[in-house]
């Protein structure tokens, strides 16, 4: 881009993702007179995922927007809670595991990719199947065909889980997702059980469930203290 001949400024919530120099109000940046206000955002480093609102001159504008000299864009922040059309899925690359499975401990739909099947798979299935796309890789997030993407702020996983329920606000149903593969758990009897298990497991407890995709057992007492505190987590905060 040539010419400083536009002023951008950018929501102090979407620093981390932007060079020092245009962290400024008003920073100066440079235009062709030809390219989208989308792609002067993303040149920035700015995913559109996370932007909001953006502004030309105070007024709403679309990423589609050709800014011309003199103008001042405002790139904002998303707002939350932040909604997609039909039911709420996720998917997570291949570093996002944890997040994967204690998504999946509330009941959220959390599809996980491992190995890594790469950038151009992982954007095809989310268009495919509707999900939107968890990642803290910033490339990804800048793919055109994402369905949704959400970047993860945090390297820390009970951090990112709070990221993810506070900016989505998903509908919570604790232990009725395989945390393993992500399928649908479905109650059992104590009977259907006992063959399966070792008798002490069987006597002991009275609940049980199986994965309707993998066939994993679950029961209630077979969970750690520490999957316990994150139900306990996130409902609370609800």
């Amino acid at each position: 881009m040539a010419g400083a001949d536009i002023t951008i400024t950018v929501d102090p919530a979407l620093h981390i993702f932007v060079a020092a120099p245009n962290r400024r109000p008003d920073a100066a940046v440079g235009t062709d007179a030809t390219s989208s206000l989308g792609h002067v955002v993303e040149a920035l480093g700015v995913p559109l995922v996370e932007v909001g609102e953006l502004l030309v001159d105070g007024r709403p504008a679309r990423a589609g927007h050709v800014p011309v000299s003199g103008e001042h864009i405002e790139v904002r922040r998303l707002a939350f809670p932040q909604r997609v059309g039909g039911p709420l899925r996720f998917l997570l690359d291949i570093h996002l595991g944890t997040l994967a499975r204690r998504l999946r401990v509330l009941g959220i739909d959390a599809a996980y990719e491992t190995p890594d099947i790469g950038d151009a798979a992982l954007a095809a299935r989310s268009a495919r199947e509707k999900r939107v796309m968890l990642s803290r890789d910033r490339g990804l997030l800048h793919r055109r065909e994402l369905f949704a993407g959400a970047y993860v702020y945090s390297h820390e996983p009970a951090v990112q889980l709070d990221e993810i329920i506070e900016r989505f606000q998903p509908e919570l149903a604790p232990w009725t997702r395989c945390t393993a593969c992500n399928g649908v758990l479905r109650p059992v009897t104590k009977e259907e059980m006992r063959d399966r298990l070792e008798n002490g497991t069987v006597e002991n407890y009275d609940t049980f469930a199986e994965c309707e995709s993998c066939g994993r057992a679950y029961w209630r007492g077979a969970h750690s203290a520490s999957l316990d505190a994150i139900v306990e987590q996130a409902t609370r905060n609800r």
